[in-house]
């Protein structure tokens, strides 16, 4: 893990500001509680805003945000609005974008801005450009990267190498039991090679690891409301029920472990030394809280037991190093 970001360590929980309710005193409590039990790392990012235009930072954001010091406060940067001029990684929006953030947010940096997606239609070196100038006037600290591929991390780091620009030192990706190979096998790659570290987010798979699904897709669930008829889709392919099956078996070393299937799978994520923090989406105090035990469940993950969920699961990637062995 790369030194500049030991503050991401693998017992770190954190919750995205995308899921807090839009009223102000749930949002208040949830994030004080988060903060109280330990958790540092507050993710946000600009396309979050339609919801945080609900939440007054000076009421809400403040009763953490005040120690400063002591958080790490990310944001993402690529959707910034409905025009071609508001979104992407282009010099003009990274900057105005940023910016924007810290309006929103009332800060005066964040720890790392991440470029929320790659950006096919700017060059990288105006990118790479553009977050080396973001840094060096003091409105982040570092800058990553969220669902680029290795290739594009890669050329990232080649342009800032050959420029003497700042490099990106993190990549928010996707990972949970039903996806691991770029976790698992890519990153840990361009961390050994250019020490680009892991921030991982949708541990519970948009909630088809929590077992609500377990019998369909009930009412007022994610995958009933609109807009997430791919979630219901793949709930329902045969793909889905294969998936629920093997959650039925993961259930039953839950229930010898005495903890829930999501505190099962938030801490199979947390058990993989390759990650530095663990993303949570949490909409009440209760699931918070329960998200949160899966500290507690990460000392029983014995190598019996990770090789059992593994049988179950089926899906475990192979890197280089494992053929070689």
């Amino acid at each position: 893990m790369p030194s500049q970001l030991s503050v991401f360590s693998p017992s770190v929980i954190c919750p995205h500001l995308s899921s807090l309710s839009v009223f102000s005193q749930i949002a208040e409590q949830l994030m004080t509680l988060a903060y109280e039990n330990g958790i540092n790392l507050f993710d946000t990012a600009e396309v979050y805003a339609p919801v945080l235009a609900f939440v007054s930072p000076s009421t809400t954001l403040s009763p953490v945000f005040h120690r400063r010091s002591s958080l790490v406060i990310t944001t993402k940067i690529y959707w910034g609005g409905k025009a071609e001029t508001e979104r992407g990684l282009s010099r003009k929006h990274i900057i105005e974008g940023l910016r924007a953030s810290l309006e929103r947010l009332q800060l005066e940096y964040v720890d790392v801005v991440f470029a929320n997606r790659p950006d096919p239609n700017t060059p990288m070196e105006e990118t790479v450009r553009a977050m080396t100038h973001v840094i060096n006037q003091g409105m982040a600290m570092y800058w990553g990267t969220s669902r680029w591929s290795s290739m594009e991390i890669m050329e990232a780091y080649s342009v800032a190498r050959q420029f003497n620009l700042i490099p990106p030192v993190c990549e928010q990706a996707e990972y949970h039991m039903f996806q691991r190979e770029k976790v698992e096998v890519q990153l840990p790659e361009l961390f050994h090679k250019i020490g680009v570290g892991a921030m991982t987010w949708s541990p519970l798979a948009c909630g088809i690891i929590s077992g609500k699904y377990d019998s369909g897709v009930p009412p007022y669930s994610r995958a009933s409301l609109k807009g997430y008829q791919w979630l219901k889709d793949k709930i329902l392919r045969e793909e889905g029920r294969r998936q629920q099956a093997k959650l039925k078996e993961l259930q039953a070393i839950a229930e010898r472990l005495g903890c829930t299937l999501p505190q099962l799978a938030i801490a199979w994520c947390l058990r993989n030394e390759g990650v530095s923090c663990v993303l949570l989406g949490a909409s009440s105090t209760e699931q918070l809280m329960e998200n949160i035990g899966a500290i507690q469940v990460l000392p029983k993950l014995s190598s019996s037991i990770t090789h059992e969920v593994d049988s179950i699961l089926g899906n475990k990637p192979y890197s280089k190093k494992d053929y070689r062995s």
